[in-house]
């Protein structure tokens, strides 16, 4: 069955950086769009889009973070990554990656918080 396993997570000041992995299993992988989305804190069960990666390695993020985040892959590894740069404190978040915009199909997730 399909299984996303994110890591990566942390506390960071704001400003600072970090990068998500997730290792995928279950499925072609290079033969998959993959996405991460984000649960902030005290949004409900809603969940926001943040980045994709397409099966040739074209990439789209959202205005949020574009220009901050970066997502990329290694088919090789069956693992998507985001990069993630000049963090701020609305990046505050429970990051999955997923099958879909949607986030229907996803990982178990990774807390991100950025605070001083």
């Amino acid at each position: 069955q399909v299984q996303l396993v994110e890591s990566g997570g942390g506390l960071v000041q704001p400003g600072g950086s970090l990068r998500l992995s997730c290792k995928a299993s279950g499925f072609t992988f290079s033969q998959a769009w993959m996405h991460w989305v984000r649960q902030a804190p005290g949004k409900g069960l809603g969940l926001e889009w943040v980045s994709a990666i397409d099966t040739n390695g074209n990439t789209n993020h959202a205005d949020s973070v574009k220009g901050r985040f970066t997502i990329s892959r290694d088919n090789l590894k069956n693992t998507v990554y985001l990069s993630m740069n000049n963090l701020k404190s609305e990046d505050t978040a429970v990051y999955y990656c997923a099958r879909d915009v949607w986030g229907n199909v996803r990982g178990q997730g990774t807390q991100v918080t950025v605070s001083s």
